[in-house]
C-alpha cells in the first residue's frame, strides 16, 4: 500500500472478527496492522459505533471483546464529526446520491485528508474529490 492516509470503513473492521471469511479476516488484520504501524490509518466514531453493533449482533462477539477492539481501533487517527460535517454530508448525499450514513463516512475521510477510502461497500475506483474508493479484498 502506497503512502497517504487511508480511511477504514466499518466492513474492514468487522472482517477482523469474521470466522466465516478467513481470507478477508487475514487481510483485514494485516491491513489494520500496517496502517497502524505507518500511522496512516483513520477511522471515525461512526465507524467504531457501527463496528460494535455489527460485531455483537451479527457475529456474536461479546460486548467486552468488541469494546476492547474499539479501544485498539481507536489508536488510529480518530475523526469526530460536528455540525458542519453533518451538513457537508447532506451536501455529499445530494450531489452523489449516497445514503446519509455513507455520506458521513465520505465526509469523515475527506475532512481527515485521506486519499483512500478502504471499503467493499462502495464502488471501487469511485472518486469523491481527492478521495478514491479502494476495495482491499479485491
Amino acid at each position: 500500500m502506497n503512502d497517504g492516509r487511508s480511511f477504514l470503513d466499518t466492513n474492514v473492521l468487522v472482517y477482523t472478527d469474521d470466522q466465516d471469511s478467513p481470507e478477508k479476516k487475514r487481510r483485514a488484520l494485516e491491513l489494520f496492522a500496517t496502517l497502524r504501524r505507518r500511522r496512516s490509518g483513520v477511522v471515525s466514531t461512526q465507524v467504531l459505533q457501527e463496528y460494535f453493533v455489527t460485531a455483537t449482533r451479527k457475529l456474536h462477539v461479546g460486548p467486552e471483546v468488541a469494546r476492547r477492539k474499539i479501544e485498539i481501533f481507536g489508536r488510529l487517527d480518530l475523526v469526530t464529526l460536528g455540525l458542519e460535517d453533518v451538513l457537508g454530508a447532506i451536501d455529499l448525499l445530494r450531489l452523489h446520491q449516497l445514503s446519509f450514513w455513507d455520506a458521513l463516512v465520505v465526509r469523515a475521510a475527506l475532512v481527515s485528508e485521506c486519499s483512500r477510502l478502504l471499503s467493499e461497500d462502495f464502488q471501487a475506483g469511485r472518486r469523491f474529490e481527492r478521495l478514491e474508493v479502494v476495495n482491499p479484498f479485491a
